[in-house]
């Protein structure tokens, strides 16, 4: 419904609508920036049910869209866009032949699997490397690179029926993927979210391996080959305390922006960083990639582990992890809340006495109504019993509001 939607008023206002049909996030950034189109769009919900789709846009370089043209997009559909000294309540529709076409462009995504196994640096004959799919964008790519790249590969959530996706798959659903290698006994497993932008792993114990083990784990790579442009990995504020404090360790610098994966890349675009990413599993290589892509990531890891003849286990267990625990607490006003003196003070004397040590992290939910409360700390218990505080302290403030 969205695809028939969006190509009608493309062609109705003259523009060329070429369509990859089912992909990837990656996928459409990509080729929007190789054969040059003046955007890309992807509809998607992302690591969300179906019902939750929307669109994701990408401009001319295969990032994702300025904020400027959002809010001239957001304008538009509240009827009160201004653009060239007039108000317009509708754009003009083109007339005659100047009617836009519909092209089917699956020779795009075909290309974009080309470039995916151009970068698979080694022969993974004799592995067994499992994939979740997710019922999603990567169905139809993952399972073709890593056959043609020689892996004996095993795949679930595959099997996408357009009502399915990421449900009870995926990496928002890691367990299916721990059983799944546990079960066969293979090397590795990697698990995509819905649009195939983030990537979480799995070793050969059944372990889950996270965006910020990827970025420990590749960084070093990276500087061991004096490949790590800057020395240092940018990472957002939800990373974990020891992903930090493990970098700092292996004398690698970081940059840590705010929670999204926008911010990431745009702290890398600006310094010329080569490796950035999210806990997620969002990762970002960009000199392959403008966005995250999970099945990039997924071939990056296995290249550090072929280059350096190591279990994934063995390349994750060296990163210190922190325990973290997190707790949403509804409130009526969010901005209120997170604006009260006794809060803002709480918050600095929690951070106080776990400078070095820990972490938090409390922020307002962009989507629904609550605050989310996360700490890190030595101990589970101390990291509970500090989050305790702070939730405690959010439902008074909210209930005297």
């Amino acid at each position: 419904m969205l695809e028939y939607s969006l190509v009608g008023g493309i062609t109705s206002s003259g523009g060329e609508a070429y369509l990859l049909h089912v992909t990837t996030t990656p996928s459409v950034s990509y080729i929007t920036r190789v054969d040059r189109f003046d955007c890309g769009v992807m509809i998607t919900a992302s690591h969300n049910p179906f019902h939750d789709n929307g669109i994701k846009l990408v401009n001319h370089l295969g990032e994702k869209m300025e904020d400027e043209m959002i809010c001239l997009i957001e304008d538009w559909l509240d009827r009160r866009l201004h653009v060239f000294d007039a108000d317009w309540d509708t754009l003009p529709f083109a007339k005659g032949d100047g009617i836009g076409t519909t092209i089917d462009y699956i020779a795009g995504r075909n290309r974009y699997i080309g470039y995916l196994i151009s970068l698979g640096v080694y022969d993974f004959r004799g592995i067994k490397v499992g994939l979740d799919c997710a019922n999603g964008g990567a169905w139809s790519i993952a399972k073709a690179v890593f056959n043609a790249l020689g892996a004996d590969t095993y795949v679930i959530g595959d099997k996408p029926n357009g009502l399915n996706i990421n449900r009870n798959v995926g990496s928002t659903h890691i367990e299916a993927l721990q059983n799944f290698v546990l079960e066969n006994r293979l090397d590795v497993g990697f698990a995509y979210d819905g649009d195939a932008d983030r990537c979480l792993a799995v070793d050969e114990k059944g372990n889950v391996v996270t965006g910020d083990h990827i970025l420990y784990m590749y960084s070093q790579y990276m500087k061991e080959r004096g490949k790590l442009i800057g020395n240092t990995v940018v990472a957002t504020a939800q990373s974990n305390f020891g992903l930090f404090q493990s970098l700092k360790e292996a004398g690698i610098d970081t940059v840590k922006t705010d929670v999204g994966d926008k911010y990431v890349y745009e702290a890398m675009k600006a310094n010329g960083y080569r490796i950035g990413g999210e806990q997620t599993g969002h990762i970002i290589f960009s000199k392959y990639a403008t966005t995250g892509d999970g099945i990039l990531t997924s071939l990056k890891v296995m290249q550090v582990m072929l280059a350096k003849k190591k279990k994934l286990s063995e390349l994750a267990e060296t990163m210190k992890v922190y325990p973290q625990v997190q707790e949403s607490v509804r409130v009526s006003d969010r901005k209120k809340v997170m604006e009260n003196e006794d809060l803002i003070k709480l918050l600095e004397e929690i951070q106080g006495e776990l400078s070095g040590n820990g972490s938090l992290l409390v922020r307002p939910s962009g989507t629904e109504p609550v605050i989310r409360v996360g700490v890190e700390a030595a101990t589970e218990e101390l990291a509970g019993a500090y989050k305790a505080r702070i939730a405690e302290a959010v439902r008074k403030i909210d209930a005297q509001s």
